[in-house]
């Protein structure tokens, strides 16, 4: 751990280590969180691991129980079927209003983040893919010129993080996922609004096969290894 980060960078770092470590099954669903082992595996004191750990609780990835600690939080199969159906929804709107309303420097921007996901593709980097992507739908949030659709889009797909980068460890995802991005560029670049509506769409949406190589990972992830005192 880089010692040299600000408090806030640090615990920042932090979160998304513990991120990736929940979505890669390090810490399953139930998985206490101790302070004091996650301070001794970082090399840091026990306050930026609190921090982290509250803004994992804030995106509703970990459950902090009062005297009991921090628990990795387990949602159900189900629950998370309706999150990406909300989640599809909101970013059908943001493609649909970017499509209309993105200037030319927006575009330039998404276009640079489609490149990034490319090149993470090819380097075979399913993290680096991961955070391109994040960038990559940011913009299009940005490109809707709608404030609060932006923070809503963001603040769910906050929640969702693990299970999107989840996803993205399913076999072939990362390939078929920018190959989608691709006809998500040309339906805005084009100014179709109903194009990058329904490409957006299908994206996000969990259905089909999509479904149950999810179902199968998420499964996996949440039964990997035991809780930790």
């Amino acid at each position: 751990m880089n010692m040299t980060l600000t408090p806030v960078r640090r615990a920042e770092s932090l979160r998304e280590s513990l991120e990736g470590d929940i979505a890669t099954g390090l810490y399953p669903a139930g998985t206490r969180l101790d302070e004091v082992k996650l301070a001794s595996r970082f090399g840091v004191s026990r306050t930026p691991i609190r921090e982290a750990l509250i803004e994992l609780a804030a995106s509703g990835l970990v459950e902090i129980r009062p005297r009991r600690g921090a628990f990795v939080r387990e949602i159900s199969i189900p629950r998370l079927v309706e999150m990406f159906e909300v989640m599809a929804e909101y970013e059908a709107m943001c493609g649909r209003l970017a499509a209309r309303r993105i200037t030319p420097e927006e575009l330039v921007a998404l276009q640079t983040a489609h490149e990034a996901c490319q090149n993470a593709e090819t380097a075979g980097d399913p993290d680096g893919y991961f955070h391109a992507n994040q960038t990559f739908h940011e913009a299009i949030y940005l490109a809707s010129h709608n404030g609060f659709l932006a923070e809503q889009a963001s603040g769910l797909s906050n929640r969702l993080k693990a299970y999107r980068r989840l996803q993205l460890r399913v076999r072939n995802r990362v390939a078929s996922s920018l190959a989608e991005h691709q006809a998500i560029v040309d339906a805005i670049a084009s100014g179709d609004s109903e194009a990058a509506a329904t490409a957006l769409r299908q994206h996000v949406l969990i259905q089909g096969e999509r479904f149950n190589d999810f179902v199968s990972q998420v499964s996996r992830h949440q039964g990997a290894g035991g809780s930790s005192g």
